[in-house]
């Protein structure tokens, strides 16, 4: 089994080394019957000017880690689509996304995968509040995020507490399926939302759907897991603002109803 960690980076050179040496002191997860999985990185430079370029390239020396390049500076769910197509190339079964600032922490990761190693999920989506440590820090994004998951799960059908949860897990079949169209933090809100709309066939002989991977078949299972996280301040290189809460908003209403508004 192959796990692939995808790595978007945007200047986070004074960062990036410890998160890496914080996966490579977490052992891989194992499947139930024991077997350790093969893990790879694939870290994604989105176009940094602060020497974290230079870092990924020094790490993609190294045979567990693919380093990829964007000229310029795209957005985390542009650097995300990169990472799936460059996982996927690599023969990963399964695909976990994980920041390269420290909020999320790897060993959490045994905990987000079992639900898929175990053959009882899709996709897995963790959750900072339902039950592991997570630093107290700003009220009013708290309120927007339960306001955002709230208003998507009410579009969805789906019964999440944080749909903008960095911490997110599927198998290849399903990543396959996602085409991730946002260049920034609205990523998160298109991904539950496809999700909820996708379709696997139920055996070899079912004809797949559309591009979309909607269709004929059965609904994805998904999980929710409970992550611990330390949340960065804005001191301390935050990136994301009041305006990527609205664009999730956007996000919402645009990839649960995109075959009903004109954009």
């Amino acid at each position: 089994m192959k796990l692939a960690i995808v790595i978007p980076a945007y200047n986070e050179r004074a960062l990036l080394p410890e998160a890496v040496a914080r996966l490579d002191a977490t052992p891989p997860p194992k499947t139930p019957e024991g077997a350790a999985c093969e893990r790879i990185l694939v870290i994604v430079d989105d176009g940094s000017t602060d020497g974290t370029r230079e870092l990924i390239s020094e790490l993609g020396e190294r045979d567990d880690i693919i380093a990829v390049m964007h000229q310029e500076n795209a957005g985390k769910g542009a650097a995300i689509r990169t990472g799936f197509t460059a996982a996927l190339d690599a023969g990963a079964d399964i695909l976990l996304i994980q920041d390269a600032d420290l909020e999320y922490d790897p060993r959490d990761h045994d905990r987000v995968l079992e639900p898929i190693l175990d053959g009882r999920a899709d996709a897995v989506i963790g959750s900072r509040f339902i039950g592991q440590t997570h630093r107290v820090l700003y009220f009013w994004h708290y309120a927007a995020n339960r306001f955002i998951t709230l208003f998507s799960n009410i579009l969805t059908n789906l019964n999440l507490s944080d749909i903008e949860c960095c911490s997110k897990a599927m198998t290849a079949e399903v990543a396959r399926r996602i085409e991730i169209n946002e260049k920034r933090f609205g990523l998160e809100p298109e991904i539950v939302a496809k999700l909820s709309q996708m379709r696997l066939p139920q055996d070899e002989d079912e004809v797949e759907g559309d591009g979309a991977g909607k269709g004929d078949g059965r609904s994805l299972r998904i999980y929710e897991v409970a992550v611990s996280y330390a949340g960065r301040t804005y001191a301390e290189g935050k990136k994301i603002t009041w305006r990527d809460g609205i664009s999730a908003l956007r996000c919402i209403i645009k990839y649960n109803f995109r075959r009903l508004l004109p954009f």
